[in-house]
């Protein structure tokens, strides 16, 4: 096994974040945590990556009982994490983030380049070491990070909600770097809401409900909806049929809307100006946009959705 938690509790005032949670995963598997928001998962992630002390229970890695007082005990046996908000600095190049804070391990020239182009070519990161963090979209900046736990010789790494800011082909793109470190005989713990995603990519999946492990299922023998069921405790409720509520009456109407990164904001165009003839413009100089150009018309009786990735 690479990662084995037995009986795992972890109380704060007024609240148990974790009871008697068991987690077994096996080595060169992608092994899936999903629960629902508030459900421990990422208390007992802590735990494993040495960041919180579990007040019951034990861990193992490989086989051999261990104890972490910090996230460098964790890294020291293999256990890389991920975080969903990424910790990179923006005015560093690739190579100054992966190196930073384990220069001993490679060195921060010629040896360290070697060796982050090593690692990225043989996972598929397609990862440049010279290119500056800031220029990096996002999945650009996640494989960093990858390559981050990779490069101080993780052996597990625990991907916290690692799809939630990427679009489809970002999110294959990341499946098909899960799929090279499996058959290194690397173990993934996956943690996700998107049921769809978990049954695709993971081996095995826990499912934490209220603090503690309430089962586990091979994806092959499951649907979303029992993996639903299995976190929420109860049957899931069948939507009825109704008819549309949506009227014809327009409530709230964006047109041309134009945010500049320094807060200007343009409303209309010199061409077709709002109906109170508002049209402010950027800054001179100004160029980056936070909005461009956004229409949009809600209606009486609507539910309007607005979709996108972190940062759009």
């Amino acid at each position: 096994m690479a990662v084995e938690l037995t009986g795992i509790t972890k109380r704060f005032p007024g609240v148990v974040a974790n009871h008697d949670i068991h987690l077994t995963v096996r080595k060169g598997t992608v092994h899936a945590l999903v629960g629902e928001n508030g459900a421990g998962k990422s208390t007992l992630m802590k735990i494993l990556y040495g960041m919180q002390k579990p007040d019951e229970g034990t861990i193992a890695v490989g086989g051999e009982q261990v104890t972490f007082s910090s996230p460098a005990d964790a890294i020291a046996r293999g256990i890389g994490m991920v975080h969903q908000h990424f910790m990179l600095a923006d005015n560093l190049t690739v190579l100054e983030n992966v190196v930073l804070g384990s220069e001993k391990l490679h060195g921060i020239g010629g040896g360290a380049r070697r060796k982050i182009q090593e690692i990225s070519d043989r996972y598929g990161l397609g990862v440049r070491p010279d290119a500056l963090v800031e220029d990096l979209g996002v999945a650009d900046r996640q494989r960093v990070e990858i390559l981050k736990v990779l490069f101080r010789g993780a052996r597990t790494l625990i991907l916290d909600e690692p799809t939630a800011v990427l679009v489809p082909q970002e999110v294959d793109a990341l499946f098909a770097n899960l799929r090279g470190l499996k058959s290194e005989g690397l173990s993934v713990i996956f943690i996700s809401h998107k049921l769809g995603e978990v049954l695709s990519v993971a081996d095995e999946i826990t499912v934490i409900r209220r603090g503690t492990t309430v089962g586990t299922a091979v994806p092959a023998k499951t649907t979303p909806r029992q993996l639903a069921e299995m976190m929420v405790g109860s049957e899931l409720p069948t939507p009825e049929t109704a008819e549309s509520t949506v009227t014809d009456r327009a409530v709230l109407e964006v047109r041309n809307l134009t945010v500049h990164a320094r807060g200007a904001v343009s409303l209309g165009t010199e061409e077709e100006p709002t109906a109170g003839g508002l049209t402010e413009f950027a800054p001179a100089g100004e160029v980056k946009k936070v909005l461009d150009d956004v229409t949009f018309t809600i209606h009486a009786g609507e539910v309007m959705g607005i979709a996108g990735v972190e940062g759009n």
